[in-house]
């Protein structure tokens, strides 16, 4: 088929180079460059450099809403629109121009987690599968019918990044057999059930702070889903203190200290404890050093007894 792409993060590079594989690539549409890195200099998005580096038309309306912003999306005359975390909102006028609509890879088994962050909702709601949903879209937010969903769990230890990669690679394959069977007629899309709708809305910097006074449970979900961005993060002597990896500690006894507390330190780690519970941070960072395991961070600072905060 011929297939225009609508993407913008590391997330959609998978599906975009398995759709390329299979059908032609008439044009690409992505988000405008923005301003990234301590310069702010403008910086084009991963799609972006995926499309040039394979030469396939690039378009970064800042809206679709207008005619003239659709213009070189009607003129690459799509059979499908595959969207991937494009990042805008599609009017009725772009979901009716392929003859086979738009079709959408989302990050969640729908109707649970529609909207903007779906892996990290998962993670911090303690779920303990997820998966991708091929749906059709339509003018609601994520609201379309699905055509086929594939399940993965969600390990004790997964990172919102590990996921991450884990579900656009599992996003590609089912996009693939997807097409494949709207092609030759052999699929219709399901309308999504009406119960079990929850929305997943997008993270902010200031959700990362931890508040020791929850369970450790609760933080550890924190770190992970929080990791690679925007980091989980706590304060000690005065300066903030990033945990990128912790776990709970099963064997410890409920603590009697106040919550925050550093009640020790060994090669496994720094045990905190928590509102429930003790966490152990395995792996933190400094404003401005590299990644270090949290013993080696204590080694160079006085934690016994201190008060994260």
């Amino acid at each position: 088929m011929r297939v225009a792409f609508a993407g913008t993060p590391g997330f959609a590079v998978p599906p975009l180079r398995a759709l390329a594989s299979h059908h032609t690539i008439v044009g690409v549409l992505t988000q405008p460059d923005r301003p990234a890195g301590r310069g702010r200099a403008l910086t084009a998005s991963a799609v972006k450099h995926e499309a040039l580096a394979h030469g396939w038309p690039v378009a970064q309306p800042a809206s679709l809403r207008a005619a003239a912003d659709r213009a070189e999306l009607a003129a690459w005359r799509p059979d499908v629109l595959v969207v991937v975390a494009y990042g805008l909102i599609l009017p009725q006028a772009v979901l009716d121009l392929p003859r086979h609509g738009c079709i959408n890879v989302h990050a969640s088994l729908l109707p649970r987690w529609r909207g903007a962050a779906p892996i990290q909702r998962a993670i911090l709601a303690g779920d303990t599968e997820t998966g991708v949903a091929i749906m059709r879209m339509e003018a609601g937010l994520d609201t379309g019918p699905v055509y086929e969903t594939r399940r993965v769990p969600i390990g004790l230890h997964t990172t919102a990044g590990e996921l991450h990669d884990e579900l656009a690679a599992l996003g590609a394959a089912a996009l693939i057999d997807v097409l494949a069977a709207i092609d030759s007629g052999a699929t219709r899309a399901s309308p999504q059930p009406t119960e079990g709708v929850t929305y997943a809305a997008k993270i902010t910097k200031a959700e990362a702070r931890i508040d020791w006074h929850a369970s450790a449970t609760a933080i550890d979900r924190q770190v992970r889903a929080f990791n690679p961005w925007p980091v989980a993060e706590t304060r000690f002597d005065g300066e903030t203190l990033r945990v990128l990896r912790a776990r709970v500690d099963q064997a410890s006894r409920a603590p009697q200290a106040a919550p925050g507390t550093v009640l020790g330190v060994d090669a496994a780690g720094v045990r905190v404890a928590c509102g429930a519970g003790v966490l152990v941070l395995e792996s933190v960072q400094r404003a401005g050093r590299r990644p270090v395991a949290a013993f080696d961070f204590a080694l160079g600072v006085s934690l016994e007894g201190a008060v994260l905060g």
